[in-house]
C-alpha cells in the first residue's frame, strides 16, 4: 500500500485527493435528510463518487473517499463508530482500482464488452463487501448496532450507486481525464507494483475473508448460529462478543489481502 503514503509527496495527487473529498462530501451532505432506512442510514447516491475517483485517481481517490465521508459524518452527528467509517471508505476507494489492475487484462473500466462489465461488477462488489464488513463489524464491536443492521444495507446502498451511477460518470469523464494525463498511472509512474502472483494471492485472501466475514457476521448477529464451543455469555444478545471472536480473524485476512494488492 505504498501508494497511499507516496501520494502525499506528489502535489498533483494531493490536489486530486482534495477534489475527490470535496466532491464526495458535497454530494453526501444534502442527502443526510433523506433516510434510506430511518435511524440506520440515509440514501447515498454519493457512493458512486469513490468508485469513479478510484478508477481515475487511485490512492488520491481512496483518501478522498475516507476524508469526504468523515466530513459528511460530522453533518449527521459524529460517533465513535466514525473511525470504522473512515477506514471502510478508505477501502471502498482503494479496492476498485487495485482489483481492476489485477483482473482487467488491459480492459478500460468504461469498456462495454460483457467480459469487462462482469469484471466491473465483481470489482465494485469486492469493494462494497469489505466496506460493509468494516462498518458492521466495527459497530458490532462497539455494541452500537448488530452486524446485520448495517452490513446488508451498505451493500445494497453502495452497489446501487456503483452500478447505476458510476458507469455513466466514468463514460463521461474517464476519456477526458486520460487525455489530460491526470490518471493516477500518469501522475505517479514511479509506484512499483507487487509481483502479479502475490497480487492474485491478495485478491483471493480479500474475497475469501470478506465473504466469510459477511456470512458469519449475519448468522451470529441475528442469532441464527450460536457456536457451541463458545461460553453462554458470549452467545447472548447483542452477540457482539461472538462476532468479535469469530468474525475478526476473517476481517484481518481480508485486510491483509487488500494490503497485498
Amino acid at each position: 500500500m505504498n501508494g497511499l503514503t507516496a501520494m502525499w509527496r506528489n502535489t498533483r495527487m494531493v490536489v486530486l485527493c482534495s477534489i475527490s473529498a470535496a466532491l464526495y462530501a458535497a454530494v453526501l451532505i444534502p442527502f443526510k435528510a433523506v433516510p434510506f432506512i430511518p435511524g440506520v442510514t440515509e440514501l447515498r447516491p454519493a457512493n458512486a463518487i469513490p468508485v469513479v475517483c478510484s478508477f481515475l485517481f487511485g490512492p488520491a481517490g481512496a483518501w478522498g473517499s475516507a476524508i469526504g465521508n468523515t466530513i459528511g459524518d460530522f453533518f449527521g452527528g459524529a460517533s465513535p463508530a466514525d473511525i470504522f467509517g473512515f477506514f471502510a471508505n478508505l477501502a471502498y476507494g482503494w479496492i476498485p482500482y487495485k482489483v481492476w489492475e489485477v483482473i482487467s487484462h488491459g480492459d478500460a473500466p468504461i469498456s462495454r464488452s460483457p467480459r469487462a462489465i462482469a469484471k466491473f461488477v465483481f470489482t465494485c462488489l469486492a469493494a462494497t463487501v469489505l466496506c460493509a464488513d468494516l462498518v458492521g463489524w466495527g459497530e458490532n464491536l462497539l455494541a452500537l448496532r448488530p452486524f446485520a443492521a448495517l452490513g446488508n444495507v451498505i451493500i445494497l446502498n453502495n452497489m446501487l450507486a456503483a452500478l447505476i451511477l458510476s458507469p455513466f460518470i466514468l463514460i463521461a469523464v474517464y476519456p477526458r481525464v486520460r487525455q489530460g494525463r491526470l490518471l493516477y498511472s500518469d501522475a505517479m509512474p514511479e509506484i512499483k507494483r507487487r509481483p502479479m502472483a502475490l497480487r492474485w494471492l491478495g485478491l483471493a485472501m480479500l474475497v475469501g475473508g470478506e465473504a466469510v466475514a459477511w456470512v458469519l457476521g449475519n448468522l451470529l448477529s441475528i442469532g441464527w448460529w450460536t457456536p457451541a464451543f463458545l461460553p453462554a455469555w458470549m452467545n447472548a444478545a447483542p452477540y457482539d462478543k461472538s462476532v468479535a471472536v469469530i468474525v475478526s480473524p476473517f476481517m484481518f485476512l481480508a485486510i491483509a489481502g487488500m494490503v497485498l494488492l
